[in-house]
């Protein structure tokens, strides 16, 4: 039986992410929630006082730190650490673990536990299982950790498999050391960036009646993709009646990346540490007080800010005293930084209860890693010569909407020009397919869906699949899904590898799919359900290779560019090897030669749905039935159309021989969509 009482509120739609409460010893606890890391019984440069105000309710201290000074004798003496240090509200101790890794030449790690020297008197330490719970009993803390080996997370499979063994052996003696007593203890999982580690440790540890279980061994090696991936593959193997625990992470973009794949409680020195060098997180922006453009403002450092910094410091006199390294500036940026924290998490918090967090996400993903836009820095010595915007035949554009797109510098054309990426994949392709409808059993087709993207190019559309298939599996559990094999073809990566250079430019690719599709052709989703493979070159010669698609999203450069992939005999060739089932192709395009390719192929058309300056986009179907039953109700190209076409100057495709065009005709007017 737990002793925190944890109660799961909701699970947003679309999304992992979940709003719950849980009682300690000293109070309750509403997640999400950032914990401010007071290492030694204190959060730097704050007070009990201004911790409350900037909204804190838990606190983090280190065992490690607090047993070497002032020792288990004074906390024993003072009552626990919350008459220590005058704080009536819970604590959480991590148990030294991480502390012991950092030591690397000062420390032996066996069986019996970590031995190593204090750095306070030169004496040796023995920090084991029973000796860490120990220390914590002391302390008092309402949440107590286990002591765990944390290794770097780029670890081969047999170091992170000793390591991850250990931690389960240290799990078990740390729950016998817990005993009577009324603190939580939660357990960590480790296993580096291995998945099967991760899932064994995740069904391990979920079996021996820990309070919670924690996410550790990131932040520690591994790239924010791997971070992403990792953070969500754990949670999908964790319980759901317990809290979820992601330990030293992170900045904002960070905690909401882990709120979005199921994550409860986080803790990190961010806020603090920025604020001693002058940084600070605002709506508008992460921004450097040290700088000189701020010498004259007179302004708060974030208007929409309502913490006791913003209500009476201007940024001038706040970057005098980062200039002049005064106390007083860490501690006024650290309030700011922490208000910050803690707003972030409400509001998180509050969108997840109100059901519409989905959106505050894709809002937020890109407001939290914006610069000061309002005062672009300068380029440094170190930075005048950036990595070049551009690989092999593509650059990044930045167009006056905002947001980065892949430009083709031969043709001159760009891959989403007008409409941000990941909004024209939602609309065009994951939307006009039913996406999350179809991926639902009964719902029509049984079995496995393959979907094709073909153009890969950024992977902005399946991206787009991936995520929506994300977002039904969080609403409606494994049970309930179908299996999804996006195939994506493309014969040239420098789009993906260039646009994977530069995340901040584009949101969709914080995500460790994207990479492991780049390096290793193929991913998979932990739950099983959804993988992701490619077929690199050129795509007329896989087409009748590749497992036979449900839906197609048709994405390649237009036929001006990419001319051969958009030929009547393409299209034949793709009917023909679609005809054993119903099929459905989405498409950008709305050329009436695109169209008339379709239908003489054998395609059922329809006008599509418009997105951006284009008013009609193209669907097409191997059979009518599913164009009737399509739930947008999308209406079959008619006979005003054919009338349309043929006055039409431009009605034939262009690789169509002048002998040709007469057959062409009567088999396009004799089309049953056409019939009366």
């Amino acid at each position: 039986m737990s002793r925190l009482n944890f109660t799961l509120e909701h699970t947003a739609s679309g999304s992992k992410a979940r709003a719950a409460t849980f009682q300690t010893l000293h109070g309750a606890v509403q997640t999400p929630i950032f914990m401010p890391v007071g290492t030694q019984a204190t959060v730097k440069s704050q007070t009990a006082e201004t911790l409350r105000e900037t909204g804190a309710n838990v606190l983090l201290a280190n065992t490690y730190h607090l047993l070497l000074r002032p020792g288990p004798e004074v906390f024993q003496k003072f009552g626990g650490i919350h008459r220590f240090m005058k704080w009536d509200r819970p604590v959480l101790t991590d148990s030294g673990g991480f502390q012991i890794f950092s030591l690397q030449a000062d420390r032996a790690m066996k069986e019996e536990g970590a031995h190593f020297q204090s750095y306070v008197d030169g004496k040796t330490f023995l920090l084991s299982p029973e000796s860490s719970i120990e220390m914590q009993k002391a302390i008092g803390s309402d949440i107590m950790m286990v002591l765990d080996q944390c290794i770097p997370s780029t670890a081969d499979f047999a170091q992170s498999e000793a390591a991850m063994l250990l931690t389960h052996r240290w799990a078990e003696r740390s729950l016998r050391a817990r005993g009577d007593s009324p603190q939580a203890l939660f357990g960590i999982v480790q296993g580096a960036c291995h998945h099967d580690l991760r899932r064994r440790s995740a069904e391990f540890l979920r079996t021996l009646g820990f309070d919670g279980l924690a996410i550790g061994g990131l932040a520690v090696g591994e790239t924010h993709a791997e971070r992403y991936e990792f953070t969500g593959f754990v949670t999908d193997h964790l319980p759901t009646h317990l809290p979820r625990y992601l330990m030293g992470v992170g900045t904002p973009i960070d905690l909401l990346e882990a709120v979005h794949r199921g994550v409860d409680m986080f803790d990190c020195i961010i806020p603090t540490q920025l604020a001693q060098r002058g940084a600070v997180f605002t709506s508008q922006g992460k921004l450097q007080l040290n700088r000189s453009v701020h010498k004259f403002s007179q302004e708060p450092i974030d208007p929409q800010c309502d913490c006791h910094t913003c209500k009476n410091y201007s940024r001038g006199y706040l970057h005098h005293l980062t200039k002049t390294g005064e106390n007083l500036g860490w501690h006024l940026l650290g309030i700011h930084n922490l208000a910050f924290y803690h707003r972030l998490m409400r509001a998180m918090r509050d969108h997840i209860l109100r059901d519409d967090f989905g959106a505050f996400y894709e809002k937020m993903r890109v407001e939290l890693v914006r610069t000061d836009e309002a005062n672009p820095s300068r380029p440094t010595k170190q930075t005048r010569f950036p990595r070049p915007q551009h690989l092999g035949d593509y650059d990044i554009v930045t167009g006056p909407q905002g947001f980065s797109s892949i430009r083709q510098i031969s043709s001159g054309e760009v891959m989403h020009s007008v409409n941000r990426p990941s909004d024209e994949a939602q609309k065009l392709y994951v939307d006009q397919s039913c996406l999350a409808a179809r991926l639902l059993k009964g719902a029509g087709a049984d079995g496995e869906l393959v979907l094709w993207d073909v153009g890969l190019g950024a992977a902005s559309n399946a991206m787009a699949a991936l995520e929506c298939f994300a977002r039904v599996l969080a609403d409606q559990g494994s049970a309930a899904l179908r299996p999804l094999r996006i195939v994506s073809f493309e014969r040239d990566l420098d789009p993906l590898r260039l646009a994977l250079r530069e995340p901040g430019r584009f949101p969709h690719l914080r995500h460790g799919a994207p990479h492991a599709l780049a390096n290793a052709g193929r991913w998979s989703h932990g739950s099983g359900l959804c993988h992701w493979e490619l077929w690199h070159g050129d795509f007329l010669g896989f087409l009748e290779s590749a497992a036979v698609p449900e839906i197609i999203f048709y994405d390649p450069f237009s036929a001006k560019t990419d001319s051969p992939l958009w030929t009547a005999a393409v299209f034949a060739r793709l009917f023909a090897h679609c005809a054993p089932k119903p099929a459905e192709l989405y498409t950008y395009s709305a050329a009436t030669a695109v169209r008339v390719a379709l239908l003489t192929a054998g395609f059922f058309v329809a006008e599509g749905t418009g997105t951006g300056p284009k008013s009609t986009t193209t669907a097409a179907f191997t059979r009518a039935a599913s164009a009737k039953a399509h739930p947008s109700a999308l209406p079959l190209l008619g006979a005003e159309w054919l009338g349309r076409w043929r006055r039409s100057t431009s009605k034939y495709p262009a690789d169509l021989a002048e002998v040709e065009k007469p057959a062409f005709e009567q088999r396009l007017a004799a089309h049953p969509q056409f019939a009366p």
